[in-house]
């Protein structure tokens, strides 16, 4: 039996500056932004949830500009098949991830629980 667990929210923009998008969504959200290091900050910024439970990123994408969430999980595969004997499909991998659809045309990815700290106590156990 795997665990899975809502991981947080990733704010794809279709735009030329990550920066300001960024800082316009973490003050929408009342977050801290924190650039993220190497090749990884040049698509990515953090916004850094006051009450530590989610991770929200913005990210720059050449699609149009959406919210996509993640859930991460402790058995890529296995919540992968979970999810496509719910209907989801998959996407693309990308890394060690996946993109998901769900039947209703949202995007979402599953991503490795590694190396988060809280994982354990806020996963919920999935057959």
């Amino acid at each position: 039996m795997h665990k899975s667990k809502l991981a947080g929210f990733i704010v794809d923009c279709q735009t030329g500056d990550l920066r300001a998008a960024a800082h316009f969504w973490g003050d929408a959200l009342g977050m801290e932004v924190q650039s993220l290091p190497g090749d990884e900050g040049r698509k990515y910024m953090r916004l850094i949830d006051p009450n530590a439970l989610l991770h929200v990123e913005v990210q720059t994408v050449s699609h149009p500009s959406r919210v996509h969430l993640d859930i991460e999980t402790d058995d890529i595969e296995s919540e992968v098949k979970r999810l496509e004997g719910l209907g989801a499909r998959r996407v693309q991998q990308v890394g060690t991830w996946w993109v998901m659809e769900a039947p209703t045309g949202h995007r979402f990815c599953v991503v490795s629980a590694e190396g988060s700290p809280d994982f354990a106590s806020r996963a919920r156990c999935w057959d």
